[in-house]
């Protein structure tokens, strides 16, 4: 009688698909952060992108100087710049282009979000879905 008990071979696990980026960036974003980080008055590892809740519509993007990557922000670099997306933001974001524009009114970061759903009169805020993955 042969022993038919070998151990089979473990198989193999599959490899995690990648990640989406949540964000990408025109060249004219990516120029304008690197100007706020070397313009800045203390050390800063980036721009970090949120949402809050306010304004006529319901939310709106918050951006902000980062001191420090913390342990649950979403890294995004793109174009030699490094954007931190706030966790509860990244369903929001998923998808989103980030440009700026300037005109002879107004200069300020666009994003263009394919999860928008309304945006008020004034364009302060705006209407979020999360993304479907």
């Amino acid at each position: 009688m042969n022993d038919m008990t070998q151990a089979s071979p473990t198989p193999a696990k599959p490899k995690p698909r990648p990640r989406p980026q949540v964000m990408r960036l025109t060249d004219a974003a990516a120029e304008r952060i690197t100007e706020l980080t070397q313009r800045a008055d203390s050390e800063i590892v980036g721009l970090r992108v949120g949402i809050k809740n306010g304004g006529c519509a319901g939310q709106a993007y918050t951006v902000e100087y980062a001191h420090d990557i913390r342990p649950t922000d979403e890294v995004v670099e793109d174009k030699g710049v490094k954007i931190l997306v706030e966790p509860k933001a990244v369903l929001f974001l998923l998808g989103t282009e980030m440009d700026y524009k300037a005109d002879k009114m107004q200069a300020q970061f666009v994003f263009n979000n394919p999860n928008q759903v309304s945006a008020c009169g004034c364009g302060e805020s705006v209407q979020l879905k999360p993304a479907t993955v």
